[in-house]
């Protein structure tokens, strides 16, 4: 089973990048996990990865540059944070978390088309499983 987290924040988007990635899981189990906002992501991981029944963790998530430094800090947090997790962990951990510049670069990388960052990060762990066996 395929273990989906992805946050709330930023919500239409992040929903646009689920449905691309449920598109290429299309075969797979899966199960949604939901939290708050990308900074939640990590913990989420880790509290994902004491469950021994998953083939993968993907990720999805999306921190919008604004006026202030908030959006490095996030982004940093949450890079490091999932990083983190995946080299220590035995299953993939995948990274689906956009960040962008502003909501138009967001919603051209979430929507219904060949652009979607959701559906290439589940090919990308798709690729993954395929390869591990």
């Amino acid at each position: 089973m395929i273990v989906i987290i992805k946050s709330e924040f930023n919500k239409d988007i992040v929903d646009g990048l689920l449905e691309g990635c449920k598109r290429a899981l299309r075969d797979k189990k899966i199960k949604i996990i939901t939290v708050p906002g990308a900074f939640e992501l990590p913990a989420a991981v880790h509290k994902c990865l004491e469950n021994k029944d998953y083939d993968a963790i993907i990720t999805l998530g999306c921190v919008i540059k604004g006026e202030t430094d908030h959006y490095d800090y996030i982004c940093q947090a949450v890079t490091n944070g999932i990083m983190n997790a995946s080299i220590r962990s035995t299953i993939p951990v995948l990274f689906g978390v956009l960040t962008c510049q502003n909501a138009i670069l967001a919603h051209d990388r979430s929507g219904d088309n060949e652009s979607n960052k959701g559906y290439e990060v589940g090919l990308a762990a798709l690729e993954l499983l395929n390869s591990s066996k």
